[in-house]
């Protein structure tokens, strides 16, 4: 009988209650995670400590289950600050033992401690001389041996109704991975404009690095006319440009008043000859603007504020360029 067959004759033969069933696990991992806590000791502030004064890198490894959870760890200490990357023991024992120095400190997780990936690589970890940190479940296993530093979960049972699968174990590891990076994020005094450097990609990232003058339109693709163009000229240098708003410079190329599409409208409303008068006589001379280095998301609070669609960008008091909502919301920034 092939698997599939198997697994399809347990399901008849084994109906149960879904949401009880689902509870149990939620109870039995939430329990082991309370255990760990409560078992939080020196050993693991002495952890926190090593890493923060590393002055290599952070090494997770792990095989199986474990090895998911030693990604995401690495992961997340790199996110907040935390120089940190995975190596699969597998490939560990082929090669990538290369990517480990004296100076590094290798994080290695197996809940028995006697994974055989694993095992095989502690004696070359410390042969290359770098710290070795074990975490595991049993205090009498290999990995804890080999260890300088090790953290010994506490006895707990695995939610799987077999007590075999990794479930609760994964769950504690991950959960003691996160609260070391988070530990060493505040010990390093890791903030948000931190965080962001890590994560451009992300909406935090874009709202705390990207300025006005990042996006802005610029030189030939700005809006521009100087004082005493002729409205007519002015209005086919902004339906050229297509962004809304016209910026009126003086000869030192300070602003001195904007029209926008706006403006322009009302100035038909009212029956207004374009061909007699100059941009002097339309623009509004007392425009709001915004330094070239504020923050997009700080434009855009601004522009949404005062209900208008678009800014000139001064840098130095003179004109540098034009930031448009759009522009804003183009690259991912909301409010």
């Amino acid at each position: 009988m092939n698997n599939t067959a198997i697994l399809s004759e347990l399901k008849i033969a084994n109906p149960i209650d879904i949401l009880s069933e689902a509870k149990f696990v939620f109870d039995t991992e939430v329990n082991a995670i309370n255990l760990v806590k409560d078992s939080l000791d020196e050993r693991f502030t002495k952890i926190v400590e090593l890493i923060s004064i590393c002055k290599g890198k952070v090494i997770v490894t792990g095989m199986g289950k474990p090895g998911h959870i030693s990604r995401k760890i690495a992961a997340t200490l790199s996110s907040l600050g935390t120089s940190s990357f995975f190596i699969h023991p597998a490939e560990a024992q082929h090669g990538d033992l290369g990517m480990i120095s004296s100076n590094d400190i290798v994080i290695a997780i197996s809940y028995s401690g006697e994974s055989e990936e694993i095992t095989k690589i502690l004696p070359n970890i410390k042969l290359i001389g770098a710290t070795l940190i074990g975490i595991s479940g049993n205090p009498d296993s290999t990995l804890v041996k080999y260890s300088d530093h090790s953290f010994v979960f506490p006895k707990f049972a695995e939610a799987c109704s077999m007590n075999l699968a990794p479930t609760s174990s994964t769950t504690v590891e991950l959960v003691l991975g996160d609260a070391l990076a988070v530990c060493l994020a505040k010990t390093y005094g890791f903030h948000e404009h931190n965080y962001a450097l890590f994560h451009p990609a992300g909406s935090l990232g874009k709202k705390l690095l990207i300025k006005v003058k990042d996006i802005m339109h610029s030189e030939e693709k700005n809006a521009v006319v100087t004082t005493g163009t002729m409205l007519k000229d002015s209005i086919i240098e902004m339906s050229t440009k297509a962004i809304g708003i016209i910026n009126v410079v003086n000869e030192n190329d300070e602003l001195v008043g904007v029209f926008t599409d706006g403006d322009l409208r009302r100035s038909f409303t009212r029956e207004v000859n374009v061909y007699d008068l100059s941009i002097d006589d339309v623009m509004v001379k007392t425009p709001m603007f915004v330094d070239s280095e504020v923050l997009a998301v700080e434009a855009l609070k601004i522009m949404k504020e005062k209900n208008i669609s678009a800014l000139p960008i001064l840098e130095n008091q003179k004109l540098v360029g034009t930031i448009r909502v759009n522009d804003i919301l183009g690259v991912g920034i909301f409010v």
